[in-house]
Parts: C-alpha cells; sequence; structure tokens
C-alpha cells in the first residue's frame, strides 16, 4: 500500500519482509500504489508542460495547450500501467527454472513496489528541464536496482548468487521498457501538440 513508499526508501529490508507478509493481490497493488504513484508523473508531466513548456536548451519553451496535454498524459499513464505488468511478467519469466517460482500475479506486485522511486523521479517534471529529468531518471533508476537487488532472494526464496540471474534479466528488459517509454514521452510530450493536433 501506499504506505510502503517511505519504508522502500528508508530500510527496504525491513520493508520488503513486511510486503511479502501481507501477500497482496495485484489489484491491491493497483489500487493502493500503482494506480495512485504512476500519477505523479503524469500530473507532474501535465502541469510542467502546461504551465512552463518543455525547454530543450534553444532559449525558449514550448508549453502544451491543456486538451492536447490532457490526451498525452492519459496514454503516457497508461503506458506506465503496462510497463509495470510488463516487468511483473519478465520476472515471473525469469523465475521459471527456480523451485520456489512465485505467481504471475505475486511477480507483478513485486515489480510495483520496485518501481517505486521510478514513480517519484517525475516530481521534477513539474519543471521539465530536459536534463533535469534526465538526471531525476538515473537517480530512481539506480535505487529502482538497488530494491531489486535486496528484495529478489526473499522474494523469490534463492541465494544472492542465483538472484543475480534475474536481476540481470529483469535491469537488461527493465531498461528497454523504460528507454522506450522515455522514448514515448519525448515524442509525445515534446511533440504532442503536432501529433494530435
Amino acid at each position: 500500500m501506499i504506505h510502503h513508499v517511505w519504508g522502500l526508501l528508508a530500510h527496504p529490508n525491513r520493508e520488503w519482509r513486511q510486503i511479502e507478509h501481507e501477500g497482496e493481490s495485484v489489484v491491491e497493488l493497483y489500487a493502493h500504489h500503482v494506480l495512485l504513484l504512476a500519477l505523479v508523473p503524469v500530473v507532474c508531466a501535465f502541469i510542467g508542460t502546461t504551465t512552463f513548456g518543455w525547454h530543450f536548451g534553444e532559449g525558449r519553451y514550448v508549453p502544451l495547450e491543456f486538451t492536447t496535454a490532457l490526451t498525452l498524459a492519459i496514454v503516457f499513464y497508461l503506458a506506465i500501467l503496462g510497463a509495470v505488468a510488463l516487468v511483473g511478467t519478465v520476472l515471473h519469466w525469469s523465475a521459471r527454472r527456480f523451485p520456489g517460482r512465485p505467481s504471475r500475479n505475486r511477480c507483478i506486485t513485486f515489480a510495483g513496489y520496485v518501481g517505486t522511486p521510478m514513480f517519484l523521479s517525475g516530481i521534477v517534471a513539474l519543471y521539465p528541464l530536459v536534463w533535469l529529468c534526465s538526471l531525476a531518471i538515473v537517480v530512481g533508476l539506480c535505487y529502482t536496482a538497488y530494491l531489486l537487488y535486496v528484495g529478489l532472494p526473499a522474494f523469490f526464496n534463492i541465494t544472492r548468487k542465483e538472484s543475480m540471474l534475474v536481476f540481470s534479466t529483469t535491469m537488461a528488459i527493465g531498461v528497454l521498457v523504460l528507454e522506450a517509454l522515455l522514448a514515448i514521452t519525448v515524442v509525445l510530450w515534446g511533440y504532442g501538440a503536432m501529433i494530435v493536433g
């Protein structure tokens, strides 16, 4: 639930144990965590692009109209929700050779919590400077990788050495998903007025 945000940032080992103990379903995860946190980058990008506009370093800002930004925000939001499910599916596939393989639903739940730092890094989109957003994404990605590294052994009930295969596979595909989302974001938020309008 949303109260896990602080725990994942401040003391992830303890928080992973509590999350594991709760046994939350995918519906509960989306209702209490992902649907809310995925709004952070979407709402911030909406406010930033309609109020200030994107700044690409050319000395001018390119704001979006309200209806264009709203349409793009909805697409961006759905893409984020889909990305969480995709990363959870990758986790489930990566764990196919382990005897205590968790269900796909539990893997999606795990992915939703792992993505918390990425959701929160979207706050910087309130003032959409490309370099600042890029820096926030790198910081969010690094902490996401740390949460994945810390949480995998307990979640899959495997050793740290065994978890490295799942970690590397998930990070590789997760980075590709992130790059796709970033490309979509740049195209939608940067050139959305021309695409939608």
